[in-house]
């Protein structure tokens, strides 16, 4: 059907740490430049974003930190939404799933479903911290894998295999929180009925939807063959949004159930904030005028496709998804993307290294992007592209074109002559360009669209190599200013094609040409820039990246891969053995940092003010380097050696020893309680 507007969804990004390379190739970027390309051709459009701030990795980063879960989603929101930002991701609303809205719109879709009748209530066993006194989610349970023989196996996946796990697979299973064994308890929680959608699931993809993409079609198509089964939407945990029943102390909305509602709860924030715009956010949810578009990874197919479909079915009043255009995984340099194992390239570093280079990193990731399966990203093919496609392919036909002109014609557009077939054939290929990028945006084929958007710029180099207007110069002037301006036409046409994949270049193009438009519509016309139309000062579009850029990226990753290397190696060895009387001198106590600072001219000190429930002292520790903002400790608890002999350190008397470990890279980390602890507690 003929649809009046679109809503664009991009999956939630995880807020426990930055957001990578895979993250703007799977997901961000080819959503930009579908919101960017339905909006210059006039259609009406909402461009949807947030951060995902719920469930357990947060729990556990907070835990690790010493900081509370409302800390590192603060954090990491920030970074990832400024990232986004530079990057030009084009959202209407950037919001959040700790929001009040979105904890009143979540528990409201709760609470509906619930009422009509929409779940089950079920009692199982799981496992229970009685030391903790808490269930324990399957990340906070720990064993030996059962089948490769990894002791540190999680409850849901052994890292060291891969294979996936629940927790009762484990050997040995001991809880992460207090380390004692967990035993089974028994727990209710309220769950969505998914076999009970299966019928109607089944039709609405694997028949009305045969147009979506083979791997997102085939994954779908497997689970529904299998047979669905009820999936639980609560959890015993204490970070959530809470379960809006009476009876429910203790247990929160699981992450999977709430998030894809931060869609709606989103929409209802930038609605309410910019009502002339974009009108009441029901228009964008439950008009059946109103196409719904999912932009996704692969690992978020099932709950787009098929769980967050049920959830808006069993509600009863929400419009369904009517693509969801899910791409595969990026790899780096031949290995899987690993936040843990820090192989990944970080937007927030990646313009501190390659300033103003956004568009070189969205023309690489759109033109390798994983639309059908995983690709690889390295930064060997990174330059390759950006020298020998967008500097000697794009930027040259600009270059060539604007530095003749201005070299001939004083930098005003020169008048159109005769035209001769050659150049009928670049004005005819313009036209013929817009329709297959039309056709292939239209389907969600960026890579492609992008690939004729370049050839389109090839053009534009064999024409002048053609017709050689240098050469031309010397006998005929007014052959020469027909070529030049057939070159603008197709230089501003390129501006109009290249927009939804490189916004900067575009823009920065733009002020060269003196040419404001970016609508569709007008890409095709030939006479863009009339006769005599001023061009404005021409500068490079992009610029050469050298060996020794390239070489230091390279560099970053195999000092990675070394440090990755050691950590995975045996521990350092056991020194010689001391006497049970010699570790009775030591005086081990807890403290809270009450402040924290770099010691001035020394690189490698911390001066910590500890409360150490005896009027306080000061510690001055060599671990500056790790810990570069030192003001994020103030409030965390420390372990520290109180009876050593004061010495002076940069003049400053230092009161005793704080305890780190050292990681086998060499790394220092504090030894912390992972519980509140009264200061001036002793270890024993």
């Amino acid at each position: 059907m003929n649809f009046k507007r679109t809503n664009i969804t991009t999956a939630l990004p995880y807020a426990n740490g930055p957001v990578h390379i895979g993250h703007l190739a799977g997901v961000y970027v080819p959503a930009d430049i579908y919101a960017r390309y339905l909006r210059n051709k006039g259609e009406e459009v909402v461009f949807i974003g947030g951060s995902d701030e719920h469930g357990v990795p947060i729990t556990i980063k907070a835990r690790k930190e010493g900081v509370t879960p409302q800390d590192i989603v603060d954090r990491y929101h920030e970074i990832i939404k400024r990232s986004f930002e530079e990057f030009g991701i084009s959202f209407d609303v950037y919001s959040r799933t700790t929001s009040k809205t979105h904890y009143r719109v979540a528990s409201d879709f709760f609470k509906k479903l619930y009422d009509k009748g929409e779940f089950i209530e079920q009692t199982s066993e799981q496992y229970y911290d009685e030391e903790a006194g808490q269930f324990l989610a399957d990340r906070y349970i720990t064993g030996k894998c059962p089948h490769c023989g990894n002791e540190r196996a999680y409850g849901d996946q052994c890292e060291s295999c891969g294979t996936s796990l629940s927790p009762t697979d484990l050997i040995n299973p001991q809880s992460a929180i207090s380390g004692s064994k967990p035993v089974m308890r028994q727990t209710r929680h309220w769950y969505l009925p998914l076999d009970k959608h299966e019928a109607w699931l089944r039709d609405y993809i694997l028949n009305n939807h045969k147009e979506w993409k083979t791997n997102v079609y085939g994954q779908c198509k497997s689970w529904l063959d299998v047979g669905l089964q009820p999936r639980a939407v609560s959890r015993d945990l204490d970070w959530g949004v809470p379960v809006p029943l009476p009876d429910a102390e203790g247990k929160v909305l699981y992450v999977w159930f709430d998030a894809p509602i931060g869609y709606i709860s989103n929409t209802i924030e930038l609605c309410s904030e910019k009502p002339e715009k974009f009108g009441n956010w029901e228009r964008w949810w439950k008009d059946p005028e109103t196409r719904l578009v999912h932009f996704i990874g692969k690992d978020n197919i099932v709950f787009h496709c098929i769980v967050f479909p049920a959830m808006l079915k069993a509600e009863g009043s929400y419009i369904l998804p009517d693509n969801v255009p899910a791409n595969e995984f990026l790899n780096l340099e031949g290995d899987k993307i690993s936040t843990s194992r820090n192989w990944a390239v970080w937007l927030h570093e990646y313009l501190v290294d390659m300033p103003d280079k956004q568009d070189v990193l969205r023309y690489v990731l759109t033109a390798n992007a994983p639309e059908t399966k995983d690709n690889d990203f390295t930064w060997r093919d990174f330059q390759v592209r950006n020298n020998s496609e967008l500097v000697a392919i794009y930027g040259n036909f600009i270059n060539r074109t604007l530095v003749l002109t201005g070299k001939y014609f004083d930098g005003k557009v020169p008048p159109l002559g005769t035209l001769e077939d050659i150049d009928k054939d670049v004005l005819a290929q313009i036209a013929d360009s817009k329709a297959k990028i039309e056709q292939l945006l239209d389907n969600f084929h960026f890579r492609d669209a992008l690939r004729e958007a370049m050839n389109l710029a090839r053009t534009g180099n064999k024409y002048l190599a053609d017709t050689e207007p240098w050469k031309l110069a010397k006998t005929d002037m007014s052959r020469v200013a027909t070529i030049l301006n057939v070159a603008l036409q197709l230089s501003a046409n390129l501006n109009i094609a290249f927009e939804p994949f490189l916004p900067f270049s575009s823009a920065k193009l733009r002020q060269m040409l003196q040419f404001d438009s970016v609508r569709w519509a007008d890409f095709g016309k030939t006479e863009l820039l009339p006769a005599g139309h001023a061009l404005g000062k021409t500068e490079l579009l992009f610029e050469q990246i050298d060996d020794a850029a390239i070489d230091q990226q390279i560099n970053k990753l195999q000092q990675t891969k070394a440090a990755n290397a050691v950590q995975s190696q045996t521990v350092k060895a056991v020194k010689e053995t001391v006497e049970f009387d010699d570790f009775l001198k030591l005086d081990i106590r807890v403290g809270t940092v009450v402040e924290c600072s770099k010691v001035p001219k020394a690189d490698k000190l911390l001066q910590f003010r500890i409360d150490d429930g005896m009027g306080g002292r000061t510690i001055v520790s060599g671990i500056a380097a790790h810990y570069p903002e030192p003001e994020k400790l103030v409030g965390t608890q420390v372990c520290f050696v109180a009876n050593f002999a004061a010495r002076k350190l940069r003049g400053i008397d230092s009161e005793g020893m704080i305890l780190s470990a050292e990681m086998p890279d060499g790394s220092l980390v504090l030894v912390q309680p992972n519980t509140k602890i009264s200061d001036g507690s002793t270890i024993v």
